[in-house]
C-alpha cells in the first residue's frame, strides 16, 4: 500500500473498514441474546450499545450481571470501565490524526475502538487514516447497534444461549483482545496470574469480584518488568 497512489490508499481503507465493520458487527447478535438472557430488557440492553458502544465492556458488563444480577451491579459497571480505560490510550494516539475542534473530536471519542484504530492506523496516507478510522467506527456503530436489537429480540425466541454456543462469544472476544498482546514474557506472566487468581476466586466470592481482584493482580504483576521485555516466542498466525 505504500507505493499506491494515496486515490489507491483511500479507497483501499474504505474497504478494509467496511469489512472489519461486518464481521465486528455480527458479533451484536451475541451480545443482544446475552443480554436478555442476563435480564435486561430490549431497550436496556439496546441503550447500552447506543451509549456504551465497546464490546468488550459490553460483554462484561452482561456477564457479570448475569451471573450476579442488581447485587452484582457495581462490580459489572467496574469491570466495564476497567475494559473500556484502554481507549484512553487509543484515543491520544489518534489525536493526531483525527486534528483539532472541539466537536470533530468529542464525535471522534466515541468511535475509537479497537477496530477503528488498527484500521487508521495500518495506512500510511493520512487522508486513508482518516477514512479508515470514521468508516470503521460509525460502520461498526451502526451494524453493532441494529445487530443487537436484533439479538435482543431473537433472546426469547433462541431461548437459552447456551444451547447454539453464544455464551462462547463473550470469552472469544476477550480472547481476541488478549492474544495479540501475548508476545512477550512479562504479558504472559500478568495474563496467566490474573487467569489463576480469577479461577481460584470465582467459586468462594461474588460474581464479578474475582475479575476486579484479578485485575489488581494484574497491575502488580506487570508493575515489576521481571522478564525485562524478553520477546517470547511469537505466536503463529492462524489463517481459516
Amino acid at each position: 500500500m505504500d507505493d499506491a497512489d494515496p486515490a489507491t490508499q483511500v479507497r483501499n481503507a474504505r474497504r478494509e473498514a467496511l469489512g472489519v465493520s461486518l464481521a465486528t458487527s455480527a458479533y451484536g447478535i451475541s451480545y443482544g441474546a446475552l443480554a436478555v438472557a442476563a435480564g435486561l430488557d430490549v431497550w436496556q440492553t439496546c441503550v447500552l450499545s447506543l451509549v456504551m458502544f465497546t464490546g468488550g465492556s459490553q460483554f462484561a458488563f452482561v456477564g457479570v450481571f448475569a451471573a450476579g444480577g442488581l447485587a452484582a451491579l457495581p462490580s459489572a459497571v467496574a469491570s466495564a470501565v476497567l475494559l473500556g480505560a484502554r481507549n484512553i490510550a487509543y484515543g491520544i494516539r489518534m489525536s493526531p490524526v483525527i486534528g483539532s475542534g472541539f466537536w470533530r473530536r468529542l464525535g471522534a471519542a466515541h468511535f475509537t475502538i479497537d477496530e477503528s484504530t488498527a484500521v487508521s492506523l495500518a495506512q500510511t496516507d493520512r487522508r486513508a487514516r482518516l477514512v479508515g478510522f470514521w468508516v470503521t467506527g460509525i460502520g461498526i456503530y451502526i451494524g453493532w447497534n441494529l445487530a443487537s436489537l436484533l439479538g435482543g429480540l431473537l433472546g426469547d425466541v433462541l431461548g437459552d444461549p447456551k444451547t447454539w454456543g453464544l455464551d462462547a462469544a463473550a470469552a472469544a472476544a476477550f480472547l481476541a483482545l488478549l492474544w495479540p498482546r501475548l508476545r512477550q514474557r512479562q504479558a504472559i506472566a500478568v495474563g496467566v496470574a490474573a487467569a489463576f487468581v480469577a479461577a481460584v476466586l470465582t467459586p468462594f466470592v461474588m460474581p464479578g469480584l474475582p475479575v476486579l481482584i484479578a485485575a489488581v493482580v494484574a497491575l502488580l504483576v506487570g508493575w515489576f518488568n521481571w522478564f525485562d521485555g524478553s520477546r517470547a516466542e511469537p505466536a503463529r498466525e492462524v489463517r481459516a
